[in-house]
């Protein structure tokens, strides 16, 4: 409905009702309800008029084009009136149903050619596309008797990202070197890798096998080669989008546990020097062929920020067979999954077709449940069953993994919080031993 009676104009009819009713036993009653009818439909007439001609407040909304998931980010109105009258107003800016909102609705008044700035805050729940519809005013008329509900403001497509804060917290670590303190370890060494990299004076404690002769007898004095891990290398994440990726620890999904792991180890990997790319797979096919350069994470970000579990299986072998078509060279293979029992089999047999050509990492993550019954006390029966069939699937699940490990592949067995760190540790190790 567009208009509707305001409270003074449903108070004033319901007095004019009451008159109505003491009408029937008073003589001259009804002679003033009748007066009282007509003056009262004059006014509420006049107001509703008045309230047609109020021009609507201008809106302009300032929010940021891309917002972190699970993040309170604020949102900014400026309401302006344009007018020749004062206007009183209630105001709702139409934000997905889906996000939680903080400082919505609220009412406000402006007088002429006033401008009031607005601001409140939304939370999206999971990463996507949504749209900011516009924003619902009801404005009030001069004298209170009815309300009108229009439209302001424009329409508006926000994209939900990751996280991107915490990856610009280790994006910021990394560029200082301070890696370390989210526990990425690096080893410091002297002349050793695997790719050339330079000659360089002999120091005290060098391996001799690592002193070029022809470069000494040239220089007369003890010269070394020095090398570095190797570089112009190609970094591959297979990311699961299934069902069991739905699983979420602390209200943290393991899908975006995931992709926040794999923007943290492209970033690393990029300024090492190698190229890096993703295929989704689960109920979700997307690929991104690896490529070099400081713009790659931006563009993952545009590649993943609408990824989301599906209620498909994941098919490792058909996924497996598609990555062997599109990725000739050889490269290191991430998969980024969450297994169950069931799994297993299928896992193996995409390893072994993997690890043909490439070097394959697999990263599966572990519900943080099943670490708190493994230290929980046992007081009964029924904490006692619970333990013993934790224990049971935990063992199957470490015999999986030595057999995928007997494959070739190396399995990171790890809670989601503890994804990024483990996967950039992964990675620097594969470097230094240059087995890649």
């Amino acid at each position: 409905m567009r208009f509707a009676p305001g409270p003074r104009l449903i108070q004033a009819t319901l007095a004019w009702t009451a008159l109505g009713v003491a009408g029937a036993w008073w003589r001259d009653g009804l002679i003033l309800w009748q007066v009282v009818a007509v003056l009262l439909g004059a006014v509420a007439f006049a107001d509703w008029w008045r309230l047609r001609a109020l021009p609507t407040p201008q809106i302009v909304r300032g929010i940021a084009r891309n917002l972190p998931v699970a993040v309170w980010s604020t949102v900014g109105l400026s309401v302006r009136n344009d007018g020749s009258q004062p206007i009183g107003f209630d105001l709702h800016d139409l934000h997905p149903p889906e996000f939680e909102v903080r400082g919505m609705p609220l009412s406000a008044r402006l007088e002429s050619g006033q401008e009031v700035d607005i601001r409140y805050q939304l939370k999206p729940p999971t990463r996507g596309a949504f749209q900011l519809l516009g924003t619902d005013i009801r404005v009030f008329s001069p004298w209170g008797l009815w309300r009108e509900r229009r439209r302001a403001g424009e329409a508006r497509e926000l994209r939900v990202y990751p996280n991107f804060a915490e990856i610009a917290n280790y994006t910021l670590l990394g560029t200082d070197n301070r890696l370390a303190e989210i526990g990425v370890r690096r080893r410091q060494r002297r002349g050793e890798g695997n790719e050339f990299h330079q000659l360089r004076e002999y120091y005290p404690g060098d391996s001799l096998h690592k002193i070029d002769w022809k470069a000494t007898s040239r220089y007369r004095k003890l010269i070394s080669r020095e090398y570095q891990d190797e570089r112009d290398q190609q970094i591959l994440f297979l990311v699961d989008c299934g069902r069991r990726m739905h699983h979420a620890d602390a209200e943290r999904v393991h899908l975006d546990e995931a992709l926040n792991a794999m923007l943290l180890l492209a970033y690393v990997s990029l300024r090492q020097g190698d190229a890096v790319g993703f295929m989704a797979f689960g109920g979700v096919r997307r690929w991104f062929a690896p490529r070099k350069g400081p713009h790659v994470v931006t563009g993952l970000l545009n590649a993943t920020y609408d990824l989301r579990s599906t209620t498909d299986v994941a098919d490792y072998r058909v996924a497996a067979g598609e990555l062997m078509a599109l990725q000739r060279r050889r490269a290191l293979i991430v998969v980024l999954t969450n297994t169950r029992d069931e799994d297993h089999a299928d896992l193996e047999a995409a390893v072994r077709a993997m690890r043909s050509r490439h070097l394959v990492v697999v990263a599966d993550l572990r519900e943080t449940l099943l670490d708190e019954l493994g230290v929980s006390p046992v007081a009964s029966l029924e904490q006692a069953l619970r333990f013993h069939a934790a224990e049971e699937y935990l063992m199957r699940r470490r015999q999986s993994h030595e057999r995928l490990s007997y494959h070739g592949a190396r399995v990171l067995d790890v809670a989601p919080g503890e994804l990024p760190v483990a996967l950039v540790n992964q990675y620097l190790a594969i470097k230094r031993g240059g087995v890649l």
